[in-house]
């Protein structure tokens, strides 16, 4: 009977903990937030089981009391319905966790696929600007030049946050080179990379502002319309790919966003 009892005590603990946590909201949350749900789930298991842990140690000493003396048939069925409706929570909080497993699944597989997309771009964006090079190089002093490839690389390292300082400081050193809109393309992206996305949007939109006829232009679009995807507006993202297509119509970029206009539900 105590061993049967503390189980019920640890799947009351759960239950009670997982009705708190679930309870808040169903929609979907990124992983992050999360992760810190889950956290707290299990702060707030380890309470609730040591309260119940206390309450079923007292109902433990009154069964003992009860079998030592004549039955009492009404508290024993009174503890069997709080031993179902325990079963009745475990079951719920069984279905909410794989609802909030398949969310999580659900989060990663879109931001994977959202930045496998950014890596190809920017692999064809460097095999663009060196065909470029080599067909016409362009009047670019060899400091300028070293200035700009030194932050490049710290983005390719996956150095997100020194890249942004490198090219805000090239920026501020050369404002009317040539590689001025790329070095602010760079910035969104990188921004982008750190799933900073809101900060994405705003320094693509600088670049579109500052240089509307440059080549990154596009691309910064689309940038903007990924941050917006990975924030969640569906609506926004379709309005900035339907933009693209429409003012860069020939453009590589554009037919990216056609594809992804197709796969991109309305709502």
């Amino acid at each position: 009977m105590s061993a049967g009892l503390r189980l019920a005590a640890r799947l009351a603990a759960v239950a009670a903990a997982a009705a708190v946590s679930f309870g808040a909201r169903g929609a979907l949350f990124d992983d992050d937030e999360a992760r810190a749900r889950i956290d707290a789930l299990r702060k707030q298991t380890e309470s609730s089981q040591r309260a119940i842990d206390e309450r079923f140690g007292k109902i433990e000493d009154r069964l003992k009391s009860i079998e030592s003396s004549m039955p009492e048939r009404r508290a024993i069925l009174d503890l069997a319905g709080q031993i179902e409706m325990l079963r009745g929570e475990i079951a719920k909080m069984r279905g909410q966790s794989e609802i909030l497993s398949n969310q999580l699944e659900t989060a990663d597989r879109r931001q994977k696929d959202l930045y496998v997309d950014i890596d190809s771009r920017l692999r064809k964006l460097e095999q663009g600007q060196e065909q470029a090079a080599a067909a016409k190089p362009p009047p670019i002093d060899v400091a300028e030049t070293r200035a700009y490839e030194a932050a490049l690389n710290q983005f390719k390292l996956g150095s997100y946050g020194l890249a942004i300082s490198a090219f805000q400081g090239f920026l501020v050193t050369y404002p009317a080179s040539p590689l001025a809109s790329s070095a602010q393309y760079w910035i969104g992206n990188a921004y982008y990379a750190q799933r900073d996305y809101k900060n994405a949007i705003s320094e693509q939109q600088k670049l579109i502002s500052a240089w509307p006829e440059s080549q990154k232009a596009p691309d910064a679009m689309l940038n903007i319309a990924s941050s917006q995807e990975a924030l969640g507006d569906r609506r926004g993202a379709l309005k900035t790919l339907d933009e693209l297509t429409r003012r860069f119509p020939g453009s590589p970029a554009a037919d990216s966003a056609k594809q992804r206009m197709t796969q991109t539900p309305r709502r």
